[in-house]
């Protein structure tokens, strides 16, 4: 039989200029695909990739501008799919801030640990380790698909495959729609949960009680949780992740159309209708929506089983604060807070990222959580009065707010769902009515899986 081959010339639409619609549109380029725009209704691209410029004051004394975090912070050895971005825009992690830690009690003191309890972790990471890489072959694949059946299919991103495709079955991979805590209390390591709370519930991910295990495992393997732990191996960006999605989109032959506002999509008679800022429309034979899916309900034209499955999505509640304390109290390094990691603790300071260790005084990010599956959401208000006197209370109290940033944050669905199949059902639907989904909810709400998804969702449907 003949192969039919792909139609190259077909227009495509891309929904969103975050790490997964540039990545998206890189990775057709790279197939041959160059027919498609790529919509993006802020003035910026890069998604929760954000890295605005600041004042701090240099080692000379002197004030001067550099960036700051305010989503996205680092990266390590198992981002392929980013550092293919970055091959491609010409951004390096190679000049980036040196991190690191200091772990605090909430009056500010430092945190002791033990030799005892250090022991302890350790041997909870090595057990931990070897349970993932013996009885839960494919775990770490990218994506959800066939999970919830005990199989995987996607591509590795450990450092032996590097994203090289991968399928197979084992039965075990169903453990992972459970509640991390459950997952880890099933297999006797509950000594683990502390050694990957600080990478997960920190970063605005959510409470182990409630993410299924496959969202915390998926992020942080055995061998990324490990160089998390190691912060001298860790990737960050000179001029901040957001450089990273402007060097792709400065290279893509059709760079992101900004200020550009999806406000309508009906799709007949195989084409794709798309509707921008209530005035302009555009046909197209393809699209691509790399933006929340439960978003799509509002602007779209759902099916009643996109109605259905896109409805069950929920989002975590984060903010980010830039913050100034005085001068004279600077901290020189991050703080991290593992009182306030807990479910009981939603809307308090959990980490203060402090970029720039060559300089003194500068805006500290502040990053905090204010809810919970089941439980009363904190207020916005509250978790913001909350997480300032947290600094205050740790001597460090706030004299300017710079700027705040209250993030849509990880979409993703529950253990009841996530086991009930709810990713197949979604995968089942790529390609019907010429419409592709990716973006967070479809891996993880981070750059990596995101950027990891586009590029599998381009070999699957649209081959070289």
């Amino acid at each position: 039989m003949e192969t039919v081959k792909p139609d190259k010339n077909q227009r495509i639409c891309i929904i969103g200029g975050g790490p997964a619609g540039t990545s998206a549109a890189m990775y057709l380029e790279k197939n041959g695909y160059t027919n498609y725009v790529i919509y993006e209704k802020s003035e910026r691209v890069g998604g929760k990739c954000r890295s605005p410029l600041m004042a701090v004051k240099n080692q000379a004394g002197k004030w001067e501008d550099r960036t700051i975090e305010m989503g996205a912070v680092m990266g390590c050895d198992t981002y392929f799919a980013v550092r293919e971005c970055e091959e491609f825009g010409g951004a390096t992690h190679k000049d980036g801030p040196p991190m690191g830690r200091r772990f605090m009690n909430t009056d500010g003191t430092p945190a002791k640990t033990s030799k005892l309890a250090l022991i302890k972790k350790l041997l909870a990471l090595r057990k931990m380790t070897k349970l993932l890489k013996k009885k839960y072959v494919g775990y770490d694949v990218n994506g959800h698909r066939g999970v919830a059946q005990g199989r995987y299919d996607g591509p590795c991103p450990s450092p032996e495959m590097k994203l090289a495709h991968i399928e197979g079955e084992n039965p075990n991979l169903k453990d992972l729609s459970m509640p991390f805590s459950e997952f880890l209390k099933k297999n006797h390591c509950e000594e683990a949960e502390l050694i990957w709370k600080g990478p997960f519930t920190s970063f605005g991910y959510g409470y182990f009680d409630e993410i299924p295990a496959a969202y915390v495992l998926k992020y942080l393997d055995g061998f990324t949780v490990r160089q998390f732990l190691k912060t001298g191996l860790l990737w960050t960006w000179k001029e901040g992740t957001q450089s990273i999605w402007q060097g792709v989109n400065a290279h893509l032959k059709h760079p992101v159309q900004t200020n550009s506002e999806i406000t309508a999509i009906e799709r007949k008679d195989g084409k794709v209708v798309v509707t921008i800022n209530n005035e302009q429309k555009e046909s197209f034979d393809k699209l691509i929506i790399c933006t929340p899916l439960e978003l799509f309900l509002g602007y779209g034209d759902p099916t009643e089983e996109e109605k259905e499955l896109f409805s069950k999505i929920v989002h975590k509640e984060y903010f980010t604060m830039a913050v100034r304390p005085p001068e004279e109290k600077a901290p020189d390094i991050s703080y991290y807070y593992f009182q306030n990691m807990t479910n009981e603790t939603r809307g308090h300071l959990m980490v203060f990222y402090h970029r720039w260790p060559d300089c003194g005084p500068q805006p500290l990010v502040t990053f905090t959580l204010r809810n919970h599956a089941g439980m009363e959401d904190v207020p916005f208000d509250i978790a913001k009065e909350t997480t300032l006197k947290d600094m205050e209370k740790s001597g460090l109290p706030v004299e300017k707010i710079e700027r705040i940033d209250d993030w849509y944050y990880f979409p993703h669905v529950s253990s009841e769902d996530y086991a009930a199949g709810w990713y197949d059902k979604v995968e089942a639907l790529q390609g019907e009515k010429n419409t592709f989904y990716a973006g967070e909810v479809m891996a993880f709400g981070d750059m990596e899986e995101t950027a990891e998804y586009s590029r599998e969702l381009v070999r699957r449907f649209f081959p070289a």
